[in-house]
Parts: structure tokens; C-alpha cells; sequence
């Protein structure tokens, strides 16, 4: 099976980005402790633009990412996050090529 990723980029309302960033950490924090499919879920703020988040999130495979799409934290982000956005972009991707975490190296 192929791994399954998710590159999101969202722009936040100004004033928002500390609540959001707090209801990330908590969202990360069961992601960690929920999902041993979730292979990756890393959050970046972007150089330049304060109000910028971007999410990269790699899955054992699709199955992976549908079980993390129905966890309760998962739901929870959902509907919280549309106080703190203005707009999200979403590009789902299946890896073909580079270096990725394996569960045989700790991934």
C-alpha cells in the first residue's frame, strides 16, 4: 500500500493566530497519542506572512487518513477551526518518489 499525504494551506483571520495555534497543539498532541497511521502531522507558520499556517500530513494510506478523519479531536478541529480561517486550500497527494518514514525506522 501507498502512503497518502495532504499539503493544506490556511490563511487566518487577523488577531486569530494564537487561539488557532493553541487548538492545533491540542489536536497534534491526540493525533500523537491516537493514531499510529498518522505518520507525519506537522504544522509550519510561513516567513514573511504571520497569518499563514501549513499542515503536512502523511498517512500509512488512504485508510490511515479516513480513520483520522473520523477521530473525535479530528471532528473537533474541524468545527472549531472556521472561527480562526478565511480560507483553506487543500492538495491531496500520493508520494511516488524521496524519502519518507517508514514504520520499520520509527515513522
Amino acid at each position: 500500500m501507498s502512503n497518502f499525504g495532504l499539503f493544506v494551506r490556511f490563511t487566518l483571520r487577523d488577531g486569530a493566530a494564537a487561539d488557532f495555534d493553541a487548538l492545533v497543539r491540542k489536536t497534534t498532541a491526540a493525533i500523537e497519542a491516537k493514531e499510529p497511521g498518522t505518520l507525519v502531522y506537522a504544522c509550519h507558520t510561513v516567513e514573511g506572512a504571520p497569518n499563514e499556517r501549513i499542515f503536512f500530513e502523511l498517512y500509512r494510506d488512504h485508510a490511515a487518513f479516513e480513520e483520522h478523519e473520523r477521530q473525535e479531536h479530528t471532528r473537533h478541529f474541524l468545527a472549531e477551526r472556521d472561527k480562526y480561517v478565511t480560507k483553506t486550500e487543500v492538495d491531496r497527494m500520493t508520494p511516488f518518489a524521496g524519502k519518507y518514514p517508514t514504520e520499520a525506522n520509527g515513522g
